[in-house]
């Protein structure tokens, strides 16, 4: 494994290293990895939701961890932190979707669960690391740890990991970092392990694969409102606002209104105090592309970066390296100001910050900014941002 020598600690040394087991392949094999290398493992099965339901597969899933722990010849714990998730990740959840915003609970969990209330438990159970399936890499370098994007670019999962306190990441190790995923199945299956082919999962945990409609629905109010293009022109009644993300397409139920039959309609804004949600039929529309944005709750894994310097940008997960520049606003607020507008930057979601393949940290994306306004460092840019009642 390449890199092990230098980002990994010495077996014989190292002490316990707790893995965190999914039932899914890429966890299993990072417990594999370890072992293989002659590190003392054991596994431990996390239980975040208490919500027994059709789509909930923890069941499974912890069954799966079992299986992998028996072939492994390696110890399993179970453990449950369905009451710090709900306090700590799906209350937020739904804070943010009650405000309109599209928020992305996997970073909570990660920073507030996973790497927070797990740990201290973990390391009650005689931990002295820990390590998961996250498909990215860690260096040590005099005394700080860096986190950067894994060698498979398409499965790269540092933008989920970027919250995580440096002190947290300082004592974990992602074995995945080097490999693809093809390569992590071929392993799997030569190990014996059953879970080789098991298909990835996809979508919110707690979700599952139930209509995401049907599920905010039964933990939010949701009020229907009015759906209009920018000049007021109303085509229609939404379900909810939180029901749509900027950017979306499909799930209108606007067919070929407005004589336009064949030009699909996109959410492009969200007026919260009138209930109204915007819709354009151009992709590249102005309301759907921003040119700067501003960031609050943000927080960095080394050195907070100087006002004025130039990185690259994620607005969401998979998305390309956008060039940027950041200007600090005071506190944990913050202005990025892109090289090229991008389409559909959401609110709720997001902006995570790399200088080449080094994740720097990032912010939760707080409202876009007038592109003609916005100037990094500006006070008065910021001022004229766009009405905090449309998102």
């Amino acid at each position: 494994m390449r890199g092990m020598t230098v980002d990994f600690p010495d077996p014989r040394t190292a002490g316990t290293v707790m893995v965190g087991l999914s039932g899914g392949v890429d966890s299993a094999v990072a417990a594999l990895l370890l072992r293989d290398k002659g590190y003392r493992v054991q596994g431990f099965f996390m239980s975040n939701w208490d919500d027994e339901d059709a789509y909930c597969t923890a069941a499974e899933d912890f069954q799966d961890a079992r299986r992998v722990c028996e072939t492994l010849g390696i110890p399993l714990h179970r453990v449950n932190f369905a009451a710090e998730y709900r306090a700590r990740v799906f209350s937020d959840f739904l804070r943010e979707y009650a405000a309109g915003r599209t928020p992305n609970p996997d970073v909570l969990c990660n920073r507030e669960i996973k790497f927070g209330a797990c740990l201290p438990y973990l390391r009650r159970l005689g931990a002295d690391w820990v390590a998961t399936g996250h498909y990215a890499r860690l260096r040590h370098d005099h005394g700080r740890v860096r986190l950067l994007k894994a060698a498979d670019a398409g499965k790269d999962q540092s933008y989920f990991l970027h919250a995580v306190p440096a002190e947290a990441l300082a004592r974990t190790l992602f074995p995945l970092g080097e490999l693809v995923k093809t390569e992590v199945r071929r392993r799997a299956r030569d190990a014996g392990l059953r879970v080789h082919d098991k298909p990835d999962s996809t979508g919110i945990c707690f979700i599952g694969e139930r209509p995401f409609g049907e599920f905010l629905s039964q933990h939010l109010v949701t009020e229907p409102g009015p759906i209009e293009t920018p000049d007021g022109r109303l085509l229609g009644e939404h379900r909810g606002l939180a029901l749509y993300t900027l950017g979306q397409r499909s799930g209108l139920g606007l067919g070929g209104k407005a004589g336009a039959a064949a030009a699909p309609w996109y959410v492009a804004a969200k007026d919260v105090a009138r209930r109204a949600l915007i819709v354009v039929q151009d992709p590249d529309h102005p309301l759907l592309l921003t040119s700067a944005f501003e960031v609050e709750a943000a927080c960095f894994i080394g050195a907070t970066p100087a006002s004025g310097t130039r990185c690259a940008v994620k607005t969401r997960y998979r998305q390309a390296d956008l060039a940027c520049e950041l200007a600090h606003l005071g506190g944990d607020r913050w202005q990025v100001r892109l090289e090229r507008p991008a389409r559909a930057v959401t609110p709720g979601q997001y902006a995570v910050f790399y200088r080449d393949d080094e994740c720097l940290g990032g912010g939760v994306i707080s409202r876009p900014l007038d592109a003609s306004a916005a100037t990094p460092g500006s006070p008065a840019a910021a001022g004229r941002a766009t009405s905090a009642a449309a998102v």
